[in-house]
């Protein structure tokens, strides 16, 4: 085995045939011969369709996820005082067979799809977001209306953790309600070097019950994700959810009432990038709904991500 850095992929001798396969089980092209994907800088034969932005559960009931080890993006980040969280993942590259299991939007997380040009997926929200989201701030796919039709309810899974949906569902509510599923507006950066450069993992993030710590592995080069003390693993395919990038953006909270909370993604703050076994310090900035969020070094360099799945988790205090 060849260990190739940087994709945090392995390269595996079969007849003569090399085969890249992911920690989390998708396949990608790394060879350089294709077109690369956006989001995720990796060749794929959606390189580059309009990313599916989907709200995920973080709820003990609804673990084991489906689909979250494909994703190229998660956004993740406390929606309660308390410290529960909620999760956005994105999709472009990766298409899982089954997505799940779907929940609310929250209002902070809005932006961060529209900043990446998304289709919003969602099913409903709290009363403020779905205000917003009626009056056709964002392309979005709401299963309080399409419940049963484009989303679907899973035996023994408890409500509401028990709504699903899949890429060919997404595919056609977009294309009746008019979306248009090509030609991403949105890019970032990737770096060419994939070399290891050290050992360093993040810090453990958010409390106790939802704790969450991503440890680095240098044999792949990548980082694999925990969760309230076991390992993050994906339902469709048993395996643990990995990284190339793990971004910790540091920004605030302010409440809003008793049930939500205000979480800051607009503006700018602090910011850890974990790449490549090393971590750069710098500062994230978003001057506004639709704006790009960019990651910048300390001299306001924008930081070159690694290619494949990048994970943002958002520290808010």
């Amino acid at each position: 085995m060849v260990v190739i850095v940087g994709f945090g992929l392995s390269r595996i001798a079969v007849k003569n045939i090399d085969i890249v396969k992911e920690p989390g089980g998708a396949l990608a092209n790394i060879s350089g011969n294709g077109p690369k994907s956006t989001l995720a800088g990796i060749s794929c034969d959606n390189y580059n369709s309009r990313p599916f932005a989907v709200m995920i559960s973080s709820d003990k009931e609804a673990r084991p996820l489906s689909g979250i080890s494909e994703a190229d993006w998660v956004f993740e980040m406390p929606v309660v005082d308390i410290g529960f969280t909620r999760m956005m993942a994105v999709y472009q590259c990766g298409r899982p067979p089954e997505i799940g299991s779907v929940r609310s939007s929250r209002l902070d997380f809005v932006p961060l799809a529209l900043g990446i040009d998304a289709i919003y997926a969602h099913f409903g929200g709290e009363k403020e977001a779905l205000a917003r989201l009626n009056s056709k701030i964002i392309d979005n796919i709401d299963g309080l209306k399409y419940d049963e039709i484009y989303y679907y309810r899973k035996k023994g899974i408890p409500k509401p953790h028990n709504s699903f949906t899949d890429f060919d569902l997404l595919n056609k509510v977009s294309k009746e309600l008019g979306y248009n599923l090509t030609d991403s507006k949105v890019s970032y950066m990737h770096d060419a070097d994939f070399k290891n450069q050290g050992n360093i993992s993040p810090q453990p993030i958010f409390n106790e019950e939802f704790r969450v710590v991503w440890e680095f592995h240098q044999d792949t080069n990548t980082y694999f994700r925990t969760r309230s003390g076991s390992p993050e693993m994906d339902k469709n395919n048993g395996k643990q959810v990995s990284a190339s990038n793990v971004i910790i953006m540091k920004t605030t909270w302010s409440p809003i009432n008793k049930d939500y909370i205000r979480i800051k993604t607009i503006g700018s703050g602090g910011l850890l990038v974990y790449k490549n076994g090393a971590v750069i310090s710098g500062t994230w900035e978003k001057k506004d709904d639709k704006a790009k969020l960019t990651f910048y070094d300390q001299n306001h360099k924008e930081i070159l991500l690694a290619p494949g799945i990048t994970w943002i988790e958002i520290d808010a205090h």
